[in-house]
Order: C-alpha cells, then structure tokens, then sequence
C-alpha cells in the first residue's frame, strides 16, 4: 500500500505539468517517446534476459503496450482536447475497469470489490462534477481507452507475478515493459510525430526528463511492485486517489479555481471506499 500512496503523490504532479507545459507546444507523440526512452534507459541495464520465463517476459512486453505505450499515446492527445481538470474527471472509471478485468480473468465476482470500485468513482465525480467544454466527445473516448489500457497493464502485471514466481527481483524483470510500450510510442511517433514541435526551452526538457525517470521509470515500477500486494479492490480504489491529489496540485501551484468543500467530501468518499473494501475482503486461509 506505501507504494501506491507514494507514486499517487508523484503522479499528482504529472497532469498538471504536461498540461502546462507539454500540451500544444510540443509533439505528443515525442513527449511519449521520450518518456519510454529514459525510464527504459534506468531498467534494461539492470534486466536478466536468461532465466526467466518466456510466458513472463512476452506477458510483460503486453502488459507495456497497453499500460504504458497505448494509455500514454491517447491520455497526450487528450490534453489537446481537455483541460486539467477535465482529464481528471474523466479518468474516474479507471477502478471499474481494474476490477471488472481481474474478475474476468479470474473468472471470478468479488461485489465488495466493485462497490468499493463505485464508491470510489462517486467520490472522484462529486470533486469534479460539473459543466464540461463543449467539443469534448473526442477527448473523452481517447481517456476511456487510455483508462481501460491502464487498468489492463496492471491487472495482467500482477497475475503474472503470482502466475510465474522466481527468486529474481522484480526490478530485474522489468526491463521487458518498456520495450513493449517502445513497440507501440516508437511507430506512433514515426507516423504520426511532427518533428517541428519539438521541446524548444530548458523548462521543457526538464519536464520531460523529470516524467521519464521519476514518473514513469521509478514511478510505473513501484506502482505495480505495490499492485501485487494489494488486493484488485485496493487497486481500484488507489487508481481514482489520484484524482483528488492531482486536482489539489493543480490549485495550490497553477491557481485553479475550485469549490474546497467539494473537494474534502469527493476525498472523504474515497477513503470510506478503502474501508468498504477492506471490510468485504474475504478472510485468508491460515497456513
């Protein structure tokens, strides 16, 4: 649970500064590419290629393409048609997809698990309810697959952890990751790049350099080292925590105009969805 509540607050930062300082000035496509590059560059140096599990290694390289290389590509384009709070609000459904994935691929239903999920859904809509732009069809279609792409990469990221155990520490085991999301940034950026947006200020590649190492390197890894040792509910609940900690970011540091009250209730519901979840969780067998 630490690294889930460690990398939300790290990740609070992230829409904020690609929404200040990425969107429309430089190439979404870029943006996304650099971000795989430098997180890759922390991990394939460290990666075991023999020993372990061909099912996990091709496994993980999926688990890339979807939660990073796929979710990156269209959360970047959304950013051109949303605004900050806009993205925000429409990643609420991130926990209905964790959940309902992992029941799926457990062939399982766990109730608890997805009122927990709404809950947590509830919480993150009263924070940002309310009147959105009007052209937001598009933006809103490219966060749901980002979100769905998301929640697929963690949940399969965990079932192979449990499915394919080894004494090799997990951050020898990642590497693969990011070459899977490389698969699908690296085309994306070659059809669709434009290389005459690219960062043009210091600023900018900071950003960047700080979204590759810090968000996306240490930060994709230990969000899903703590997937694995929490419960798909847990999971769920944590994907919409975000929401609350990256709006408060966005007012404290880039002035937004927000309702305080609506703000501590939405973050309120979510913790109740914690405990929700928490009380229905199935007790363990004892060894």
């Amino acid at each position: 649970m630490g690294y889930l509540v460690f990398v939300t607050l790290l990740w609070a930062f992230s829409f904020s500064l690609i929404g200040e300082y990425l969107s429309g000035q430089v190439d979404s496509d870029f943006a996304v590419l650099s971000r795989i590059l430098l997180a890759g560059a922390l991990f394939l140096p460290l990666t075991r290629w023999r020993g372990v599990a061909p099912p996990f290694i091709r496994g993980l390289l999926l688990a890339g393409m979807l939660q990073f290389g796929l979710t990156y590509v269209c959360l970047y384009r959304s950013f051109a048609l949303l605004t900050v709070p806009e993205v925000l609000l429409f990643t609420v459904l991130t926990p209905l997809y964790v959940t309902l994935i992992d029941d799926a691929l457990s062939r399982r239903f766990n109730p608890w698990a997805l009122l927990a999920a709404l809950v947590a859904v509830l919480g993150a809509v009263i924070i940002r309810y309310g009147a959105v732009s009007g052209d937001f069809l598009l933006g809103f279609v490219l966060l749901q697959v980002a979100n769905a792409a998301f929640a697929a990469g963690q949940v399969m990221y965990r079932q192979l952890v449990a499915r394919y155990p080894s004494d090799i520490p997990l951050y020898r085991r990642f590497g693969y990751f990011y070459l899977g999301a490389l698969a699908v940034a690296l085309p994306s950026f070659l059809v669709f790049g434009d290389a005459s947006r690219l960062p043009s200020t210091p600023l900018q590649w900071g950003v960047l350099l700080w979204l590759g190492i810090a968000a996306s390197g240490l930060g994709l890894y230990w969000w899903n080292k703590g997937g694995t040792r929490v419960d798909a509910g847990t999971l769920a609940v944590m994907n919409n925590a975000l929401v609350p900690a990256g709006f408060l970011v966005n007012l404290l540091l880039w002035n937004r105009e927000a309702d305080l009250g609506r703000l501590a209730l939405g973050g309120s519901v979510i913790l109740v969805s914690l405990w929700i979840n928490r009380w229905g969780r199935p007790a363990r067998p004892t060894a």
